[in-house]
């Protein structure tokens, strides 16, 4: 029964709206974002506080002038992932992924911040 319990923290099989196994993690992030008139890339450091196959929410020192859409870089990943806003609560930030992730980049983050938060 214990591992039912277990199991099921971080799965809500759909009670709260989710798609995905959403996992806690703690990783220092950048947000990548198209200045207007494509006059550059801005990049704000963010903080990642979990993440899932299809989202992930972050927090930001400010989001002033941030826009809907933008990418999410981990850091210790080399990937970009597109992103569009789903909410802003102050500084923390949920955001769906316009591709969902693949596994194999959801276990690179999830275990890469196991190994990090033991350190």
């Amino acid at each position: 029964m214990a591992g039912q319990a277990v199991s099921n923290l971080h799965t809500d099989n759909g009670m709260h709206g989710r798609k995905a196994e959403r996992f806690v993690v703690s990783r220092p992030a950048r947000v990548l974002s198209v200045n207007p008139a494509l006059a550059g890339v801005s990049i704000r450091s963010c903080h990642l506080i979990d993440i899932s196959r299809v989202g992930a929410t972050i927090n930001l020192v400010t989001t002033i002038g941030l826009p809907d859409h933008y990418y999410l870089n981990i850091m210790g990943t080399a990937n970009k992932i597109g992103c569009a806003e789903i909410y802003r609560n102050g500084s923390r930030i949920g955001v769906k992924f316009i591709k969902e992730i693949e596994d194999d980049l959801l276990h690179v983050i999830v275990r890469g911040d196991f190994f990090t938060q033991a350190l």
